[in-house]
């Protein structure tokens, strides 16, 4: 399977296939808004207006499974999102990142780069650096920030 046959649907509901970020590079997120780590928008926010004519894809997905810190609807997380960090990149409806309704999307991620003692996903802002190819390129922990990543993009873009 190909990461981009995996069909998610964007924030405003439409249904649109990852072939959309073909022969970009993607770093796909799991966010919330009342995180410890929601600041991280912000840092997101720089890469997408520093690499996005580059060749750079951010892919925000909203997830509520930890602790409930992503309780809003999708009209709420967007709005939230322009208003409180400016957010331009592309974000999406809220999945399942663990459990028994995990996201296709992140079945795939955690096959080909697994977590450190296990594949589940800890936290919010767990990144994924996918290349041009599609190929995982790096998973990051949560605390990792957006700047701490900018070398890798850089390498890849």
């Amino acid at each position: 399977m190909s990461i981009y046959s995996i069909e998610v649907k964007d924030i405003d509901g439409k249904d649109i296939t990852l072939q959309k970020y073909e022969k970009r590079v993607m770093l796909i997120v799991n966010v919330a808004s009342k995180c410890g780590y929601t600041g991280q928008y912000e840092g997101l926010q720089e890469l997408h207006e520093k690499y996005a004519n580059q060749g750079l894809s951010i892919l925000g997905f909203p997830c509520n499974q930890f602790l409930s810190q992503e309780p809003g609807t999708e009209e709420e997380i967007k709005n939230f999102c322009m208003s409180s960090f400016g957010v331009e990149f592309d974000m999406f409806s809220k999945i399942d990142v663990n459990g028994d309704n995990t996201h296709s999307l992140y079945l795939y991620l955690k096959d080909n780069a697994g977590g450190f003692l296990t594949d589940g996903i800890k936290w919010n802002f767990t990144k994924f650096l996918v290349d041009k190819n599609g190929k995982v390129f790096k998973r990051y922990a949560p605390s990792v920030t957006p700047k701490e990543i900018e070398e890798d993009i850089k390498s890849l873009i």
